[in-house]
Parts: structure tokens; sequence; C-alpha cells
């Protein structure tokens, strides 16, 4: 059974890339060898290979937008049926720099469009 804390962490594949883009904030859980669990010092996880810090969403998106300028925001759209989408802002630009509605991309949960926000803020860095 999954633990409710699970739910808020960045899954490990995308806290790996987090790492490898120089994620580095303290994280009160970790990834040791892929599986999840209690950083219990001050410790980071961005020195050694095999460990790597499990980052709360709500960290990820902090980071972005104070290292990148990126501000990624998850809404809802009250139609039939409803669903939820994505739009990254460029802060400094002030201008939106993607929008899933514009590739026609919906998704049925907030947890799926807050995980594929992530990665496509993961994708933009990455393509600086």
């Amino acid at each position: 059974m999954e633990k409710y804390i699970e739910k808020e962490l960045i899954p490990y594949p995308e806290s790996l890339i987090l790492k490898e883009l120089g994620f580095s904030i303290s994280c009160y859980e970790r990834y040791h060898n892929g599986e999840l669990e209690v950083d219990y010092g001050n410790w980071n996880g961005h020195s050694i290979e095999h460990i790597v810090s499990a980052p709360l969403y709500q960290q990820a998106f902090r980071w972005f937008r104070e290292k990148y300028n990126l501000f990624g925001c998850i809404d809802l759209q009250v139609c039939t049926p409803t669903h939820w989408f994505i739009r990254i802002d460029n802060m400094i630009e002030n201008d939106y720099v993607y929008h899933s509605e514009d590739e026609n991309l919906r998704y049925k949960t907030h947890e799926e469009a807050q995980l594929e926000c992530l990665r496509k803020l993961i994708e933009i860095v990455k393509e600086k």
C-alpha cells in the first residue's frame, strides 16, 4: 500500500533528472538505490551517486521559479468532461512558454497534470 507522503514526492526517475540539473535543496525523504527512505539528517543526496533527494512537488516547482524563472501552473477546466491542463510561463518575459491545450493535451487528474507539468519543465530546461 502506498504511503500518503509518496503521492506528494517527485518520482525517482524525475528526481534523478533534477539532481543532474543541479537540484540540491534539503529534503525529508530520499531515494537510496531507487528505494524511498526517510532522510534523518540535513543531507541532500547530490554528492553520492546511489542516493537522490526526493523533493516535494512544491519544492521542485519553487526551484524552477527561482532558478529558471519558469512558473508551472495546473488549471482545472470545468466542462464536459472536466479535465486538467498545464501552462508554463516565463516570469521575466511575462508570456507563456507552453500550454497543453495548444497540443490538445488534457489530463484526467490533478496528479497526472502535476507530473506532466514537471516533466515539461525539465524538458524546457534541458533544451536551454
